[in-house]
């Protein structure tokens, strides 16, 4: 039988949830995973939330949508909705740091996007650090001679691509 909503310590998928809903350190996160469940890459943007999403091997990021943001309630649920249907065990968002590192008002933006969504789904997750992602997502549409209009339609969704694909090489790496 089929639960509409998870139990008291549980995700959406019925697994044990961690405990705190603040995101994991690497090698926290990679243990909590089970095997054969995808990964979900998020770009956080002001207007958009760029998706990717992994293979079951956790080898290959492949862009997956690019949704537009209205409100936050009716954007994570479109976003659980899509981690329930591809069997998605974890969450990898991008971090926009400066490039000295430090956090502006992007990354707390972001910041306050997970804490939010960590309290509509359970699944680990995951910061990455994504600077320049959107700029060598940029060069690759360039270089791949996409016309303007096509790259505002697809770039947060390989911004995406670029983060979890980065974070799954790191993760096979370390």
């Amino acid at each position: 039988m089929e639960r509409d909503k998870p139990q008291a310590g549980e995700d959406g998928a019925g697994k044990a949830a961690p405990p705190s809903g603040r995101p994991l350190d690497l090698q926290a996160f990679r243990a909590a995973l089970r095997p054969g469940e995808r990964l979900l890459g998020i770009d956080v943007g002001t207007k958009t939330l760029g998706l990717a999403l992994s293979d079951v091997e956790r080898t290959i990021a492949s862009g997956l949508e690019t949704i537009r943001r209205t409100k936050f309630t009716a954007d994570a649920a479109r976003l659980i909705e899509l981690a329930r249907r591809h069997g998605v065990g974890g969450l990898v968002i991008g971090l926009p740091l400066n490039l000295d590192g430090s956090e502006g008002p992007r990354a707390q933006a972001t910041r306050g996007f997970q804490r939010n969504l960590a309290r509509m789904i359970t699944l680990p997750m995951l910061f990455f650090d994504e600077r320049l992602s959107t700029a060598a997502a940029e060069r690759t549409l360039l270089e791949s001679d996409v016309s303007r209009r096509r790259r505002a339609q697809v770039i947060d969704k390989m911004a995406a691509t670029i983060i979890l694909q980065t974070a799954l090489d790191r993760m096979r790496r370390d």
